[in-house]
């Protein structure tokens, strides 16, 4: 590596598209062979092997998974082309200085006093008592988190809502991000890319998704 300082460049700009994981964990992993990704470095102009590939994966913080089920029906096929169109958009947005947000609705609650997974310190046989049934209180009824994440300052933001998960709910919730936090980071910002799952209170096929987008860059720019 010492002969060829640019290897280790190339082959983390192969595997970065690609990569795959929790973005706050060190683990990560490649959906590419360490075949596939030595066969590529090789066109580079690069001496190298599936072996070499494998240390130097190793010791950038990836590992060998296995394959998990977790999808369902076809794919379609244009979805490569797309993840890649958005990482180079994130990549352009970071670039400029522009800010790059992921927003997602979390996990429900129940608000008021139900059953919750895990186990607190109290004096032997004093529980905390709880609901028997967990159904939703008719007055508090549930909380709805929207998480903001923008990842180059791995930081995240999050608004809960005692309403409906709607999508006049998300995009006040990106609103209200902006304004208490979002326009201090990056004042000098002139757009904004919001990746988003597309589904639920943000999908793509719902209008009133699109509407209250639109009227929050008019309230923005006027």
């Amino acid at each position: 590596m010492d002969q060829d300082p640019a290897l280790i460049v190339d082959l983390e700009r192969l595997i970065e598209p690609v990569t795959r994981g929790d973005p706050e964990s060190p683990l990560r992993w490649s959906c590419k062979s360490t075949r596939q990704l030595a066969d590529a470095l090789k066109e580079k102009g690069h001496r190298t092997s599936h072996r070499m590939v494998a240390e130097l994966l190793h010791a950038l913080g990836y590992s060998l998974q296995g394959n998990r089920k977790t999808q369902e029906g076809d794919s379609h096929p244009d979805r490569n082309d797309q993840f890649e169109y958005i990482y180079a958009q994130v990549k352009q947005f970071q670039s400029r200085g522009d800010p790059v947000i992921s927003v997602d609705t979390k996990k429900k609650e129940l608000v008021g006093n139900p059953k919750q997974t895990g186990s607190e310190w109290h004096p032997q046989g004093q529980p905390t008592k709880v609901q028997v049934h967990d159904f939703p209180d008719a007055e508090l009824g549930k909380a709805a988190p929207y998480g903001v994440y923008y990842p180059i300052l791995n930081i995240g933001w999050v608004n809960v809502g005692a309403d409906h998960d709607t999508a006049q709910f998300a995009v006040e919730s990106i609103r209200r991000w902006w304004y208490s936090m979002g326009s201090a980071c990056y004042s000098e910002a002139r757009c904004l890319l919001i990746t988003a799952d597309g589904g639920g209170s943000n999908d793509s096929r719902v209008r009133l998704w699109k509407r209250e987008l639109q009227a929050l860059v008019s309230n923005c720019v006027s």
